[in-house]
């Protein structure tokens, strides 16, 4: 299927924070390089110590808990309730965000986008599942140590953290997953 790619956990980039507080892993984007230039970003960070967040003006950012106990953020003031695995919990990049951990060392997962460029969904599915989407991009992210994903005619197996990543959808796609995994769609505006 043209537009349809497997990206392996293990080739994943490392980069700093836009903080210099840690490093993330950058799983895929849009555009641009660096911290620059893109429309979405999806990327996995190591939080080792409660501390603040980078800001992105003009993007939104949805985040999941991955591994350990979770944590809370300060969102502008604003404590949150428990974030923990697999509980998304969007707000703005431009907000003044820090976090305190639960326990010990988390790894998250982010989708970072600006509004004005691109519609998003995410959503966190669990066992056999399927779905339809129009979106352009369809993103299907893996946390299970096996996960299958039928595209159409396509299958593709996918180990834990791996993403498939299909673009330029132009009609109404079925993808049927059968283990735990987050489905991202984006359309742009």
């Amino acid at each position: 299927m043209n537009g349809l790619k497997v990206l392996r956990a293990i080739d994943y980039p490392r980069m700093p924070w836009k903080n210099g507080g840690g490093s993330t892993e950058e799983i895929t984007r849009d555009a641009g390089v660096g911290l620059d230039g893109f429309g979405w970003r999806l990327s996995i960070a190591d939080i080792g110590e409660s501390g603040g967040f980078s800001t992105f003006t003009g993007y939104e950012r949805v985040i999941t808990v991955l591994q350990g106990d979770g944590m809370t953020l300060r969102v502008d003031g604003q404590d949150t309730h428990p974030l923990l695995p697999l509980t998304p919990f969007a707000f703005s990049g431009e907000s003044e965000v820090s976090c305190t951990l639960l326990g010990g060392p988390i790894r998250d997962f982010n989708l970072i986008y600006a509004p004005q460029r691109y519609s998003a969904r995410l959503q966190w599915l669990t066992g056999e599942q399927r779905f339809f989407s129009s979106a352009g991009t369809v993103l299907v992210f893996s946390v299970s140590e096996t996960l299958k994903v039928q595209v159409g005619n396509s299958t593709q197996q996918l180990g834990r953290h791996d993403c498939l990543q299909l673009d330029a959808n132009a009609g109404l796609l079925e993808v049927a997953v059968d283990n735990t995994c987050c489905i991202i769609e984006l359309t742009a505006n």
